[in-house]
């Protein structure tokens, strides 16, 4: 088990994503912090990985070596970002750039879909569809559950999106034209490829 004086690991954000983070490193024995900004949503999120945990444990399913109860008490929540973070020793964030959710899909399912659609991929990703549901269906539905309404496309977060993408290319006539113009010859390029390529 990781001793305190080592530092802790914090989740930033107790959504379904980061409380599946937080079990994994618990699971690990290593101090657990979640973050979020609220202390009823931390409050939700501790009961929502007991309940989870308790789960897991009946099933023989449980992470690691310890106890559910010992996992348990490496996991605390804290509402304040400074006092969470202080003395980490890594910092994992459900935080992405604009930037940085573009490369996640042009790198990794951006590549797959090229080729195969999104149905096929998770016939893949298991021993067929049905597969893939029995494990699966239950944390997509939870996912599902936390999507709020739907956000407000305003200036500000218009802008923030805008500034970010104008890092890689800028959007006077003359940039916007010539990244237009790579993107096509790529889109070429995959097709020809895609052609020489058939299903088996």
């Amino acid at each position: 088990m990781a001793s305190s004086a080592a530092g802790c690991v914090v989740i930033v954000g107790s959504g379904v994503i980061g409380r599946s983070w937080a079990m994994l490193f618990a699971s690990g024995g290593f101090q657990v912090k979640l973050y979020d900004i609220e202390q009823q949503q931390i409050r939700n999120a501790l009961e929502n990985i007991r309940k989870e945990m308790k789960l897991l444990e009946q099933a023989g399913s449980l992470k690691g070596s310890l106890s559910v109860e010992e996992q348990l008490s490496l996991i605390s929540g804290c509402p304040n970002i400074q006092e969470a973070v202080e003395g980490a020793m890594h910092i994992q964030e459900g935080i992405v750039s604009p930037s940085d959710l573009d490369l996640v899909m042009s790198e990794g399912l951006g590549m797959r879909y090229a080729f195969i659609g999104p149905l096929e991929t998770m016939h893949l990703n298991a021993e067929g569809m049905l597969s893939y549901c029995d494990r699966y269906s239950e944390g997509i539905k939870h996912v599902l559950q936390t999507f709020g309404p739907i956000p407000e496309f305003s200036r500000a977060t218009a802008e923030k999106v805008n500034q970010d993408m104008c890092m890689k290319v800028p959007d006077d006539p003359e940039h916007l034209a010539a990244r237009r113009q790579w993107r096509d010859e790529c889109l070429m390029r995959l097709a020809k490829l895609k052609s020489q390529v058939q299903p088996q």
